[in-house]
């Protein structure tokens, strides 16, 4: 968990990005009708984002803490990261899962030769079992999202976003200093990030903020899980019913409460969060498919079904007509029964 002076500011993210060379994919931007970019986290090696926070996290133990091990918790995608940042760097890795988890999560997670560890459906559950491991056997718990170091990691998600925009209008490299390239006005820029926990959308708001101070970041949650929508107007973290967030088909969003330090840092960087409906989510997904042909989970659709049909909701909340918009999907970790399934779902529901 992140202690009460854990902090993380962009140079951690270039720090992160530096370790990351030759472990993670630099996705790219997708065009996506006139104005939008897709940022596809799915072409991940294990198909979502998760890797980058695990891998930073883990590259920057102690040698006591490796040789001793690692646990995590988590619904699939962190859980992959973990168990595949620990193989890349010789460390033993425990991974408490609910026992609902998709199949193919499970599946990569053992490939990558993790021990899993079940337990119920809920969040607490997991938390819970894994402070119980981590004491029982002295493992490092490596927090899926309330961690400085996994923010820093998925903020290069938003590194990324900054410079190929900046490739797009033919400017050079910035520094890590947060300055402009050149004496250069950019097109105005919105990304729209999922909200799980909170590490994405607070590494991704915190890196994007920091060097376009004039670009609008706004997360997407599902409503039957919008706790940080609800945070945020609140002013301190707010806990959602367990059972309440189980509702939505996206597995990987929920999450009853973000963390604490996701919180801090969404509270000064974040500009809103806008929330979809589950058909709003199933038939991003149909989008996704037939329109991109990405294959996306859940949770990874959430921000692209924010773009498709929340844009005058956008627009109330000062898009700028000229702006490029890019929108991060998460993951494409998804059963291909349930996919077919979902993608029904989502054409029933008007495609």
């Amino acid at each position: 968990m992140a202690t009460p002076d854990a902090r993380v500011d962009l140079l951690d993210v270039y720090a992160a990005a530096e370790r990351l060379q030759g472990v993670t994919v630099r996705t790219p931007l997708l065009p996506f009708g006139r104005r939008a970019w897709l940022k596809p986290e799915s072409l991940q090696p294990i198909g979502a984002f998760k890797l980058r926070g695990a891998y930073n996290a883990i590259a920057q133990l102690t040698p006591r803490q490796r040789a001793a091990g690692v646990v995590a918790h988590s619904s699939g995608n962190h859980a992959q990261g973990v168990a595949r940042a620990a193989r890349l760097l010789g460390v033993r890795a425990t991974i408490v899962m609910p026992a609902d988890a998709p199949a193919i999560k499970r599946a990569r997670v053992e490939a990558d030769g993790a021990e899993i560890v079940t337990v119920g459906p809920s969040s607490e559950e997991r938390l819970r079992r894994a402070d119980e491991l981590a004491a029982e056997r002295d493992l490092h718990l490596v927090a899926p999202y309330d961690d400085a170091a996994v923010i820093a990691g998925q903020g290069t998600v938003g590194l990324e976003i900054v410079e190929q925009v900046d490739e797009l209008d033919g400017l050079p490299p910035r520094s890590p200093d947060g300055a402009d390239p050149a004496a250069f006005v950019p097109r105005p820029l919105v990304v729209l990030v999922p909200i799980g926990g909170g590490g994405l959308a607070s590494g991704v708001a915190l890196t994007v903020k920091s060097l376009r101070p004039d670009a609008r970041v706004f997360g997407v949650e599902p409503d039957l899980a919008a706790d940080a929508r609800d945070s945020l107007a609140a002013g301190h973290v707010v806990r959602w019913d367990p059972e309440q967030v189980g509702r939505t088909m996206a597995d990987g969003m929920r999450t009853a409460a973000i963390g604490r330090l996701p919180f801090e840092l969404l509270s000064r960087y974040l500009d809103g969060v806008l929330t979809v409906s589950e058909d709003e989510i199933a038939r991003a997904m149909v989008r996704g498919a037939e329109e991109a042909r990405l294959i996306l989970e859940p949770s990874g659709a959430t921000s692209l079904a924010a773009w498709l049909f929340h844009a005058p909701e956008l627009a109330e909340r000062g898009l700028p007509e000229a702006a490029r918009v890019a929108i991060v999907l998460s993951g494409g970790n998804v059963d291909p029964e349930r996919y077919a399934a979902l993608l029904a779902q989502g054409r029933a529901a008007g495609g």
